[in-house]
């Protein structure tokens, strides 16, 4: 097509530069033509859409925009489209429904044959260790999902005995120190809110999210007793890690929390993308004391890790279509039989993930309290996190 028109001689080489020419009612790229009224007219019916439809036929024009080359889509700008963010566009993934599905395909029994060539993948893929596994013979595993809980052998990982707060699983150091102005940092630089991770401190059946309180108050809510300080310690589980959790101290149990939510990738790199991840995300909370006060030990749950396992809570269900976002539903384990919840020694088995997430420790302890860490470094459970 031969486009004509005048253009100005100011900045004209620029835009040649860019394959840019002009027609008055035609926006052209060396390639790609758009016709510039009738995008009008079209964005104009798309501003009177409903937002669920106005964001489904955006959809398609957004992947379009960041998977073609550089500024093949940039014309549409000039009438008024403006691409979906990346962020949006993520979140609007179904993962709680493709981590559902993915639950039901590692249940599949794989025939004998196959196991030792998709578990030996897996490991090279991953970097596991096999020789620290309890059953080191592929074949043992008859699904991915019991290859993924494989347990440990014994003297694998040794519990710390000479310091109070230990790792409760193997992975990643991401964040750690005292808790400031009610916000939890999930990675360098990248925060979120306190009350909206852990949720308000008083136990409700299947409500909603209530107004937040001051920061003030909700941290004294927290902390128990005169001279002490609120901790926290972020640890990434990846795929290739021992994938069940310990109890990191001698502690009662005393309360549940699951916070339905999306199942985003909690990788660090997704962390320090996504404000508030940890938020979004399904989760497990454990809240009860120790010695020291509060504590709290919340499994967040990720893409393709649909299944947050409690030992000792079998009403428990995580990713359940019966539950909807936005919501929690609390569990007490303090009844008219057993006063003081589930007593758990450090190093006990707590629980598991399927496949690889986050493990968040938020604690009451005194001033002089001292993390035995670096950020960004590799622990395995039973390791030294903390004493006094």
């Amino acid at each position: 097509m031969r486009v004509t028109g005048s253009m100005r001689s100011t900045g004209n080489e620029s835009w040649r530069s860019w394959g840019w020419r002009f027609h008055p009612n035609l926006l052209v790229t060396g390639r790609l033509h758009f016709p510039q009224l009738a995008l009008r007219r079209r964005l104009g019916q798309l501003s009177c859409m409903s937002r669920p439809a106005l964001k489904l036929r955006s959809w398609p024009l957004t992947v379009l925009y960041y998977l073609l080359p550089f500024g093949a889509l940039r014309p549409l700008s000039r009438v008024g489209w403006r691409p979906v963010s990346r962020v949006a566009l993520y979140k609007s993934v179904p993962t709680r429904l493709l981590s559902r599905a993915w639950g039901r395909l590692n249940q599949v029994e794989l025939p004998h044959w196959l196991r030792r060539p998709v578990y030996s993948l897996y490991i090279w893929t991953f970097g596991v260790n096999m020789k620290e596994a309890a059953v080191e013979d592929l074949h043992h595993y008859r699904n991915l999902s019991e290859f993924f809980r494989r347990k440990l052998k014994p003297q694998a990982r040794p519990v710390c005995g000479l310091h109070s707060v230990i790792s409760p699983s193997d992975g990643k150091i991401l964040n750690f120190g005292q808790v400031k102005n009610c916000e939890v940092e999930q990675v360098k630089g990248v925060t979120y809110s306190l009350e909206s991770f852990l949720g308000p401190r008083t136990s409700t059946d299947d409500v909603p999210f209530p107004p937040a309180t001051p920061c003030g108050s909700f941290r004294n809510q927290l902390v128990t007793r005169e001279g002490n300080e609120l901790y926290h310690c972020v640890i990434y589980l990846a795929p290739g890690d021992y994938h069940c959790f310990h109890s990191p101290t001698d502690w009662t149990v005393s309360h549940r929390r699951h916070f339905p939510g999306s199942l985003m990738s909690v990788n660090p790199g997704m962390a320090r993308w996504i404000k508030e991840l940890f938020c979004h995300n399904e989760r497990v909370v454990l809240t009860g004391d120790w010695k020291h006060g509060f504590f709290s030990l919340t499994a967040v749950g990720a893409t393709n890790v649909g299944s947050i396992r409690i030992y000792f809570d079998r009403d428990l269900h995580t990713n359940s279509p019966r539950y909807s976002k936005g919501s929690y539903n609390d569990f007490s384990f303090v009844t008219h039989a057993n006063k003081e919840g589930i007593p758990m020694r450090k190093g006990e088995h707590l629980g598991e993930f399927n496949l690889g997430s986050t493990i968040v420790l938020i604690f009451e302890a005194p001033k002089d309290f001292n993390f035995k860490l670096k950020a960004g470094q590799k622990i395995r459970f039973g390791e030294a996190l903390g004493s006094l």
